[in-house]
């Protein structure tokens, strides 16, 4: 972080997800902002995350020559191979942003006798994983990324009209789900692809989408009367509001079972959040309501600090009302480190700005979980995308070493950066994101 070249502003700002469209996924869901959703393992991080959020892992993708589906089904071409070709040409389609092409390849698969679950889990689930990490290796743009998103939201909700749309299980008992993102999170792939998966296991879907504010996702409970909600989350960052969601629908006599990359690859948040259930991807999802989920007492309604009671120091409390002002002061302390950001236009510090701010969402949520874990594995998935652009994760270190310096009263966000900052200087110098550099 030594001249402009080096800043968070000209790379950590490049690497931050896109606005909708992965991921988990930290974990999940769509590929850009969906994709900074969390901290998950180590090599192809940002992959994995994009499929996480209730889509099923990612398989590897096969390239091979196209061929007319029926044609396919009816020559007793394997399944495995059907599905293998699929992805490849509906990659292609969404890579080069043919919409056409990119619907017709979905079309041939359910005119083939292909389940639309299959097609929705097992075509286009993998290449909206392949999408998260096309963007993470740096090899396709956020706007690139957007523009295939929107391709598969649009072919999904094509698909949901279609007459030879079908599931494996037709018939089965249903009940009323209502399927929402929590406030603030904006990414809704994941949470379309659980709710058509529901409609086509025999379950009354109600999909709210992206964004939707507690107060008004609890007036519309009071309205619809769910039989379970389906709460859906993708950032950690979205955490605590997720919190204030899950107790408030619960509050209700509503069970909630909550999915999405924000709440960590097994799950561990949403039970820490006091969730009724959790599932990793829509078919397990579908498993769990078929067990059948216990509504919740009307009186459910409890204070955070009774699910998390390290909340009592008020660190998490400080640090988020007091962003603001950490922000101004990482800055000025930067610039006096660092004297090429004297030289920084308006742009260059707003968006410099808007990473310091990053960082500091992601130190907040892991003192509300109470979970290093979340802290340090967004600073090495965020070394991992910057050193794919080649630039040294240890960018970072200023910035946390001057929000030590701010935050010296508070033992746990000290931990935190303290950890972070470990993790950063033991980071093997290559990227670990496949086909990135040496190191993949």
């Amino acid at each position: 972080m030594t001249d402009s070249r080096d800043s968070m502003a000209d790379h950590l700002h490049e690497a931050r997800p896109g606005a909708d469209g992965s991921a988990e996924t930290a974990l999940t869901g769509e590929a850009g902002r969906a994709v900074a959703a969390g901290p998950i393992g180590r090599a192809g991080r940002a992959g994995r995350a994009v499929a996480s959020g209730w889509c099923p892992d990612a398989v590897d993708v096969v390239a091979v020559g196209r061929t007319g589906r029926a044609a396919v089904a009816a020559d007793g071409e394997s399944r495995h191979v059907l599905l293998s070709r699929a992805r490849d040409e509906l990659w292609q389609a969404v890579d080069a942003r043919d919409e056409p092409t990119a619907a017709q390849a979905v079309f041939d698969l359910l005119d083939s006798g292909l389940a639309a679950e299959d097609v929705l889990l097992e075509v286009i689930a993998p290449v909206q994983h392949r999408v998260g990490v096309e963007w993470a290796a740096g090899r396709i743009t956020v706007a690139q990324e957007h523009a295939a998103t929107a391709v598969h939201d649009r072919i999904i909700a094509a698909m949901a009209h279609r007459p030879g749309s079908r599931s494996r299980e037709p018939g089965a008992t249903g009940m009323s789900v209502t399927v929402a993102c929590v406030e603030g999170e904006w990414h809704a792939l994941p949470a379309r692809i659980l709710a058509e998966t529901l409609r086509l296991r025999g379950h009354a879907v109600d999909f709210l989408g992206a964004q939707v504010p507690t107060p008004h996702l609890i007036a519309h409970l009071h309205r619809t009367a769910p039989d379970v909600v389906a709460l859906s989350s993708s950032l950690p960052t979205r955490l605590p509001t997720a919190h204030a969601a899950i107790t408030a629908v619960q509050a209700t006599g509503v069970p909630v079972l909550a999915g999405g990359a924000a709440f960590a690859p097994d799950g561990r948040y949403a039970r820490r959040l006091g969730a009724d259930a959790w599932a990793a991807e829509a078919r397990e999802a579908a498993e769990v309501l078929g067990r059948g989920l216990s509504r919740p007492h009307v009186d459910a309604a409890r204070p955070v600090v009774e699910d998390l009671p390290h909340l009592i120091d008020q660190e998490y409390t400080m640090v988020s009302r007091g962003k603001r002002q950490l922000v101004k002061n990482t800055l000025a302390g930067l610039e006096r480190r660092l004297p090429a950001m004297r030289s920084y236009g308006e742009a260059e510090r707003e968006r410099t700005a808007e990473d310091v701010a990053h960082i500091v969402d992601f130190l907040a949520a892991a003192l509300y979980i109470d979970d290093v874990r979340l802290f340090t594995g967004f600073l090495d998935w965020t070394g991992d995308i910057l050193e794919a652009r080649g630039v040294s994760a240890r960018v970072l270190l200023p910035g946390l070493d001057l929000l030590q310096v701010d935050l010296k009263d508070f033992p746990r966000a000290l931990d935190l950066l303290g950890q972070g900052a470990a993790v950063l200087h033991g980071r093997d110098p290559f990227p670990t994101i496949s086909g990135t550099g040496a190191g993949a």
